[in-house]
């Protein structure tokens, strides 16, 4: 297993990138990133987001030590970005799916079945959160 300094370190030397061009690619400062490879402090959603999108894998690959897979999560990584943006904690249908592992009669899902489940989920989610907007949102004068 990787932490999240190393597989940061990797990817960006993989990629063929100084820290710089990593700063530049992400929007994030340089001592910023130097910070993150020196002492592994995993970033705030916003900048972990815009560090994996630009070493092209998911926020999950980086973050979470038991993921191997540098195309983990990939897939998701616009949907989750879109959730957030629009309505703020991204990670609501990432935690659903860990609190609901009794739905899956204990066994394992395949990748395609969790982002089948995760993709139902948000769309749910950003389904009712439109519905409360638009029943209690703002109330037209009368």
């Amino acid at each position: 297993m990787k932490t999240f300094r190393e597989k940061l370190i990797a990817r960006r030397a993989k990629l063929g990138l100084t820290q710089s061009e990593l700063s530049e690619r992400s929007k994030i400062g340089k001592r910023t990133i130097t910070s993150y490879e020196a002492d592994g402090r995993i970033p705030h959603p916003a900048q972990l987001y815009k560090l994996s999108k630009a070493l092209g894998v998911s926020p999950e690959y980086l973050k979470n030590d038991a993921v191997e897979d540098e195309n983990y999560g990939i897939e998701q990584m616009d949907y989750i970005e879109q959730a957030r943006m629009m309505y703020g904690d991204s990670e609501t249908a990432e935690r659903l799916l860990k609190e609901n592992t009794a739905l899956f009669a204990g066994g394992e899902l395949s990748d395609e079945a969790k982002d089948a489940f995760f993709q139902a989920v948000m769309k749910a989610y950003i389904e009712c959160k439109e519905a409360a907007k638009n029943t209690f949102g703002h109330k037209k004068a009368l």
